[in-house]
């Protein structure tokens, strides 16, 4: 993938913050998050000004040329070992699903040198479980949450 930029969120000036909070509180990506009330501009930036102290969690605005088209994040980051993942498009883009998680996959185990990446999905989210399946995510597990099945897959470094 050519002409990616990953901008670790810490990175951003105001604007693009801003930008990031519109589509985190957009009807169609709130709706797959464990949390989805709508988070305000102080939470937010409250949110972004911890991640400077966190070794744990990574965030990223992702863009590809002249165009913002998602963000990714890495979790739980254990060195050397797992992480979470993270991942949602600008709602007003289409079809960057694959570019998003290609950009997780190849930051996950060529910078942070991890074995495994987790992620965590609501069961009726069938274009992100088909996403994952696409990249070699295996199914590990099932959970409920908010009263709703999770699925939780991983990805070994070893089996992509």
């Amino acid at each position: 993938m050519r002409n990616i930029q990953l901008i670790n969120f810490t990175d951003l000036p105001l604007e693009e913050k801003k930008m990031i909070l519109e589509w985190r509180n957009h009807h169609e990506i709130r709706k797959w998050m464990y949390n989805q009330d709508e988070i305000t501009l102080k939470e937010h930036l409250n949110f972004i000004e911890s991640l400077k102290k966190r070794k744990d969690q990574l965030y990223f605005l992702v863009k590809k040329e002249n165009e913002f088209i998602g963000v990714i994040d890495f979790t739980h980051l254990l060195e050397n070992k797992s992480v979470h993942m993270g991942i949602y498009s600008n709602p007003d883009t289409k079809g960057n699903g694959k570019i998003l998680l290609y950009e997780i996959i190849q930051y996950a185990f060529k910078t942070l040198n991890v074995k495994k990446i987790y992620s965590e999905l609501f069961e009726e989210n069938k274009r992100a479980y088909s996403l994952y399946k696409k990249f070699s995510f295996k199914d590990v597990s099932k959970k409920t949450i908010n009263n709703k099945q999770v699925l939780s897959m991983e990805l070994k470094n070893e089996n992509r």
